[in-house]
């Protein structure tokens, strides 16, 4: 019985620590539609555009993959939540990156439903995240 009380004493940290990392995924649902010119979420809803959904759960993915390490590696609710904002900003530089430097045109090729253009920018998204993940072992 010891043991189990022993376990679920980290329920509380935990449900604190999950509900922000909920709360972090979804304010970056929203940021990163707000900070790309075409609006993925209308996009994947409405149009059923696939090359949006892909580099729009690439983005997604990246951004949890480094919350999750933010939440192993952090210190304090306070130190995940920098963390968590940092891996933000890291995600719309992936965005910003293929934009500018790789592919110029992925807005109007994801808008089009370029697949491939969908499939080089979630796979460079999950890639940064990964990064970003590992950077955050301190």
């Amino acid at each position: 019985m010891d043991a189990i009380t022993h376990s679920l004493s980290g329920l509380l940290s935990f449900a604190i620590y999950f509900a922000v990392s909920m709360a972090l995924l979804i304010a970056f649902k929203f940021i990163y539609s707000l900070i790309t010119p075409h609006d993925e979420w209308k996009l994947v809803k409405d149009e059923q555009n696939q090359a949006a959904a892909i580099g729009f759960v690439g983005a997604i993915i990246g951004f949890a993959l480094a919350v999750a390490s933010a939440a192993s590696n952090s210190v304090s609710l306070v130190d995940f939540v920098i963390w968590g904002v940092v891996a933000l900003i890291a995600q719309v530089f992936a965005f910003l990156l293929v934009r500018f430097m790789f592919m110029p045109r992925i807005v109007q090729r994801i808008t089009d439903n370029e697949i491939s253009a969908g499939i080089m920018l979630g796979g460079i998204s999950v890639a940064v995240g990964l990064l970003n993940a590992a950077c955050m072992t301190y």
